[in-house]
């Protein structure tokens, strides 16, 4: 039996009931966060909680409870539904009103949701294990508030399903000026001449968890030279590597885009050695 919260308690999955007239499900008004955990263990718990604090501020939204307390009700879901490989979804909508306008209601209870959903073993840095991811690249056509974690995901989803119907399993996105942004639901690495390259921070992609912490293992590292800048299209199509980053794939290696291999169109050795180094320390944050 999955348990799941929701406002204040923990149900059976069949027991929670949202309102209908929740703006969480009319407008989309609400932040999530999915969190990895293995073995009763999370990656990067509290850096994801912050992320949500910071994506509700955004919106104009105070954090429901504080971040102790989030981790506390994210340690019980793990341990009562069974310590596996689990993924934690948090959900925090502004609530429901009894009438629907796009002003925000006053006085009106946030709504906060959360539930565990089985996730795959954790990645493991060998190439003879490894998925290589084949990818498109299209024109960035969602809105430019992307580094807000928003549950309004259809710019997103299709993207998405622009990658599915191409028979691959991502899409790279580049904004009108033809740079890379981020892709439909992953940051992306680009490896050239040993230099690992990530776009910067800004409105047009969201802070990754991982991405933050492969930068911040990296950089400790201090083997390969790593620049987060403007990255053109034409630099990623005669890129070494290219790399997905999510909370859920952590270092994905990408051996084709637009139907033409990434350098050799094998997984690469940086992928191994940035795979490798991901496992070793992501539990330490």
């Amino acid at each position: 039996m999955t348990i799941v919260f929701l406002n204040g308690e923990f149900m059976p999955m069949a027991d929670a009931k949202i309102s209908p007239m929740d703006r969480g499900f009319l407008f989309g008004d609400g932040i999530y966060e999915v969190i990895p955990s293995y073995a009763g263990r999370c990656i990067g718990l509290l850096p994801h909680l912050q992320r949500m604090k910071l994506g509700l501020q955004a919106i104009g939204m105070p954090l429901p409870m504080d971040i102790n307390a989030l981790k506390t009700i994210v340690e019980r879901l793990i341990r009562d539904n069974g310590k596996g490989n689990l993924g934690i979804y948090i959900h925090v909508s502004r609530g429901a009103d009894i009438k629907r306008s796009h002003a925000y209601p006053v006085n009106v209870a946030q709504t906060v949701f959360a539930f565990t959903f089985e996730i795959p073993p954790e990645p493991v840095a060998d190439k003879s294990l490894v998925k290589g991811y084949k990818v498109i690249s299209a024109q960035d056509l969602r809105w430019k508030r992307c580094q807000v974690k928003s549950t309004s995901l259809l710019g997103n989803v299709l993207h998405f399903q622009q990658g599915q119907d191409a028979g691959c399993h991502e899409t790279l996105l580049f904004n009108q000026e033809g740079y890379l942004t981020e892709a439909s639901a992953c940051n992306v690495f680009v490896i050239k001449n040993n230099c690992i390259l990530t776009p910067p921070l800004d409105h047009q992609l969201l802070p990754g968890i991982t991405r933050h912490l492969l930068l911040d293992m990296l950089k400790q590292d201090n083997k390969l030279h790593i620049a987060e800048r403007a990255i053109h299209i034409d630099e990623v199509r005669c890129a070494d590597e290219i790399w997905l980053t999510s909370s859920s794939k952590e270092v994905a290696p990408v051996i084709e885009l637009d139907g033409k291999p990434v350098g050799d169109g094998k997984v690469g050795d940086i992928w191994l050695a940035a795979q490798r180094l991901f496992s070793q320390q992501k539990y330490q944050y």
